[in-house]
Formats: structure tokens, sequence, C-alpha cells
């Protein structure tokens, strides 16, 4: 699917929180029409090209989550350990119901990703380059 040119240019915040729960996960966060788009990935972004990482589909957060640290009580969702891991901004690259490719310029990560949905709301995500 070709890219419009609005998504193109289209660019945003991108944080991803080290969350220490029930089991240690990182949710990768995306700015989308105003919220956090989110993924739970349990191993964490891929750092290399080449390496496909699990990406959950989770509920969308409000903009303001994206500067979030601290500890969510016991006994609320997502109790435990929250921290940022990485954050900075993204350039989407092109958008559709299966596919995102999107630019990162951050302080861990840098370069193209890609995610790729496989069924409901499981999708892989992998450095590109």
């Amino acid at each position: 699917m070709a890219s419009s040119p609005s998504v193109a240019t289209t660019e945003g915040r991108y944080v991803v929180h080290r969350h220490a729960a029930m089991h240690l996960h990182y949710d990768l966060r995306l700015e989308f029409d105003g919220v956090l788009k989110s993924w739970a990935v349990p191993k964490g972004p891929p750092e290399e090209s080449g390496v496909k990482r699990l990406a959950i589909a989770m509920e969308d957060h409000p903009l303001e989550y994206a500067d979030f640290e601290g500890v969510i009580p016991e006994g609320e969702y997502g109790a435990g350990t929250v921290e940022i891991w990485d954050s900075g901004t993204f350039r989407l690259l092109s958008k559709s119901s299966k596919k995102i490719e999107f630019e990162l310029n951050a302080k861990k990560l840098r370069g193209i990703y890609g995610m790729i949905n496989t069924r409901e709301n499981q999708w892989l995500l992998f450095k590109k380059r």
C-alpha cells in the first residue's frame, strides 16, 4: 500500500516503558490521533536488524502517559514499577490495518522499524535498518 503525502509527513512522540508488572515486559507507544497506541513487547524492542519480536496491541493511553514513571499500586491494573526505557520521536512512513512502517529518532533506538499484524491483536515488530 503506497503511503499518502499526509502519512509520509506524520510525526509524533514515541516512548518505551519498561514495566515490571506480574511479568517484566516493555510497552511500545506511538502517538496517533491524539492518543498513544500501545503494544506490549515481552522481550523488548529489537535493537538489531532482522530480529523479530512479538508485540501485543493493548488499549490506547492518553498522551500525558508518555512522561509517566512510577509505581502502579497493587490491586490496580498493571500494578508494578514503570520506567521510561527509551523516548524520542517517530516519523510515520506508511500505515495500513496490517502493516506499519516508521522511523525512530530516540535515545536508544534509531532507524526504520516495521510492524506486521499476524492475527487479531498480535503483531511482529522488527528493525529494518
